[in-house]
């Protein structure tokens, strides 16, 4: 049987982001942990070994696949800033219009710097996504 490799454990979040090379990234990093700490009132928590997650979800596929996954989270990737957020939200393309320089790819949106966007349209992104999802599933952001 499949077993998920992104789970929730008990890394520290802060040991993490130290870990982040380019001082610039791990700047970044901070700076987007209190965003999504602020916006989902959530602690942060990791999720495998690269995900900062923030609440948690647990889905089902008509497939019958089922598990775990953060709400809402980032990751402060070498090359760029990977961010969970929702997909088949409804406003998510019209907001990313207005996000600034990024990326997008099958599930993650992707930024190089925080400079290059428009914390105030992220911050959009990140409640959407988290209504988005509650309306699907059943959650927890403790």
């Amino acid at each position: 049987m499949y077993e998920l490799k992104t789970k929730p454990n008990d890394q520290s979040v802060i040991e993490f982001i130290e870990q982040v090379e380019s001082v610039k990234k791990r700047e970044d990093a901070y700076r987007l942990l209190d965003l999504f700490t602020e916006t989902t009132g959530c602690e942060a928590k990791m999720w495998g070994d690269s995900i900062i997650g923030f609440g948690s979800y647990h889905y089902k596929y008509e497939s019958g696949h089922e598990g775990d996954a953060p709400v809402v989270g980032f990751s402060p990737r070498k090359a760029k800033h990977s961010l969970y957020l929702a997909q088949g939200e409804p406003e998510r393309e019209k907001l990313l219009e207005h996000l600034g320089k990024h990326k997008t790819g099958k599930a993650c949106v992707y930024v190089n710097k925080l400079a290059d966007i428009d914390i105030e349209v992220l911050q959009k992104l990140i409640l959407n996504s988290i209504t988005y999802i509650q309306d699907q599933y059943s959650t927890d952001m403790n």
